[in-house]
């Protein structure tokens, strides 16, 4: 008779695949994409879309079309792990309002699903996925499909939150390699 299979209580973050839901939030369209990745660290494309919240009624309508949106997707996929692009000092605050609104919205609608949010600035997305954080968005489109094996152009938004997964899934990978948690990171000059 086999002995008896047990599992450990704490499961590495690389024994075992992972969905993830990247999130590139914006007041106009919000994108969305989802990887899986595996124990050796290779990433599948599972899902993007872009949704498109301009339409019927005011901002406070569009606020809750990305919430309920994200909510169906977070349903239908059912993905592991969240990860979304922080807030960028924009030149006009109204538009750096309803992006922060945006993001709000986004957040909320994978928190009221019990999912941990992470977070990184466009600068960390484009360092993780093109090597330089000063890419343009063409190079991490193109990178993004290299990466995934996804044919023809991808829509910015979607392929934004496509990086944004992808960046996640390194960080992860890398923070189970070194054992420090993210949080205790520094740069050093």
């Amino acid at each position: 008779m086999p002995p008896a299979r047990t599992e450990s209580p704490i499961p590495n973050p690389e024994s075992r695949s992972v969905r993830i839901l990247g999130i590139d939030p914006g007041s106009q369209r919000t994108g969305v994409g989802i990887i899986d990745v595996d124990a050796q660290g290779r990433s599948v494309h599972v899902f993007h879309d872009t949704l498109t919240v301009l339409g019927e009624g005011g901002f406070p309508q569009r606020l809750k079309r990305i919430y309920d949106g994200l909510c169906a997707i977070i349903a239908e996929h059912r993905p592991g792990e969240v990860a979304i692009e922080r807030v960028f000092m924009a030149r006009n605050a109204d538009s750096a309002l309803k992006l922060g609104q945006a993001r709000g919205a986004a957040i909320c609608a994978a928190v009221s699903q019990g999912m941990d949010v992470h977070e990184y600035a466009a600068s960390e997305v484009k360092q993780a996925v093109v090597g330089g954080g000063r890419a343009d968005k063409t190079q991490v489109q193109h990178m993004v499909g290299v990466l995934l094996g996804l044919k023809g152009p991808i829509q910015a938004d979607a392929g934004d939150a496509l990086a944004i997964a992808l960046t996640h899934a390194h960080t992860r990978a890398s923070t189970a390699r070194v054992g420090i948690p993210r949080s205790a990171w520094r740069r050093r000059r």
